[in-house]
């Protein structure tokens, strides 16, 4: 991960030093305005990994762990058609599903994942993805992240799934400062209002990839311009 979370510690007249603490760089208000932005821009953001049920969804999200969406894409277009269902994917077997994926970076782990989750997808969950975020991490290659995306995704859930995008974005604007994707998480979850819950990741991680991008943000198409507290906020007249 990147952009650890710049915090200064302070020290007490007594001459010990208390533990550092990383609030917001926002108001209340400015929080509303920023999801209120990102809205009116973008009112139904859609994850960009290709699925066609809940169980391909979840399948994607695994393959998805240190490669690109659109390289997830090239490669499941074929797995997807002949292996829809935890029973079609387990039939395949994983030497199959191994060459299938080949072109994404660890495919062997992946593909080994994959047709062991299948599996225990049908033995302890009746072939049904799980709605629950402790039941889907106990599948084989699945975190927290992946967890929430399907909960988010397939399920509806108002999770917080931080990729590295989104993990880079509350530490550079200051949104939600954080050390870990974890504590991003929960300090995201204080504080966005209720109502843009659902879609929160999406806008973030999306303004992440194509906006405020990890080596040059792209400040002068940013629809959060005026409101972004960033130290690294390029003038637009010299982006």
């Amino acid at each position: 991960m990147v952009d650890a979370s710049k915090t200064q510690k302070v020290a007490s007249s007594s001459g010990t030093r208390k533990k550092p603490v990383s609030r917001s760089r926002y108001s209340g208000a400015e929080i509303y305005e920023i999801f209120a932005t990102f809205e009116k821009d973008n009112p139904e953001p859609e994850g960009e990994l290709n699925h066609s049920n809940d169980f391909t969804l979840l399948v994607a999200v695994v393959l998805s762990a240190q490669a690109t969406d659109a390289g997830v894409n090239k490669a499941t277009k074929h797995l997807f058609r002949i292996a829809d269902t935890p029973a079609k994917m387990v039939a395949l077997g994983e030497d199959k599903i191994r060459e299938e994926i080949r072109t994404i970076g660890l495919y062997k782990n992946k593909a080994k994942n994959t047709f062991l989750l299948s599996k225990m997808l049908i033995e302890h969950h009746g072939g049904q993805v799980p709605r629950r975020r402790d039941e889907l991490e106990a599948l084989p290659g699945v975190g927290r992240k992946t967890a929430n995306v399907v909960l988010n995704i397939a399920f509806g859930q108002p999770t917080i799934a931080v990729d590295t995008h989104l993990y880079r974005i509350a530490n550079r604007i200051g949104l939600a400062p954080g050390k870990t994707p974890l504590d991003v998480e929960l300090k995201l979850e204080k504080i966005i209002p209720q109502e843009f819950m659902q879609h929160a990741h999406h806008w973030l991680i999306l303004h992440g990839r194509y906006i405020c991008k990890a080596r040059k943000p792209a400040c002068d198409r940013c629809i959060i311009y005026d409101l972004c507290k960033s130290k690294e906020k390029v003038l637009k007249e010299d982006s």
